[in-house]
């Protein structure tokens, strides 16, 4: 009787341990999934604010635009990591105002150069939604695994930062989103 109630408590710590293992890999997993998502998201960003900053000073947009554009996109690549959320929305703000009509995104068209730039900007502009959702999703996923009271019981998830979302007004100009073929 005694060896057979040893054996099972042997089996079940065996399972525990696995289950506690499993789970810390999961955890670990979705935290690499969020760094990586994080990069993605850096880098649509960083993609939009420099093809803001070509297409602001190329000399394809009057000049009030193009001050605009440049400003808000320079705050944005420059911007420190506690204000980068800020300094993002107001480039998508910056691009709505000058690309809200579609006036513009055909004057921008006309010029030598211009469909290039404003598909090169749709495009970037297309992907930092997708981006930012990838990234969410992935913070959200760790988030929810983090609060269950085993992962917080048995301190999984080690010295890890817990993971926090990247909120941003990332609506895209209406000009711009409904171009065909982007």
């Amino acid at each position: 009787m005694t060896v057979t109630l040893i054996v099972w408590i042997v089996v079940a710590l065996i399972a525990i341990g696995v289950y506690l293992s499993w789970t810390a890999g999961r955890l670990d997993r979705l935290h690499s999934r969020i760094d990586a998502a994080r990069a993605a998201l850096d880098a649509q960003l960083l993609r939009r604010a420099s093809v803001t900053q070509e297409l602001a000073t190329s000399g394809v947009l009057d000049p009030a635009a193009s001050i605009v554009l440049y400003e808000a996109a320079h705050a944005a690549r420059q911007a420190e990591e506690d204000q980068r959320e800020v300094a993002e929305s107001e480039l998508s703000a910056a691009l709505r105002a000058v690309f809200g009509e579609p006036a513009q995104v055909k004057a921008v068209k006309e010029v030598p150069g211009g469909e290039d730039a404003a598909t090169e900007l749709a495009a970037a502009v297309r992907r930092v939604p997708m981006a930012r959702r990838f990234h969410n999703d992935s913070v959200r996923a760790a988030r929810a695994l983090r609060r269950h009271r085993t992962v917080r019981l048995f301190r999984l998830a080690g010295h890890a930062p817990f993971p926090l979302a990247f909120e941003m007004d990332d609506a895209p100009p209406v000009a711009l989103a409904d171009r065909p073929g982007t």
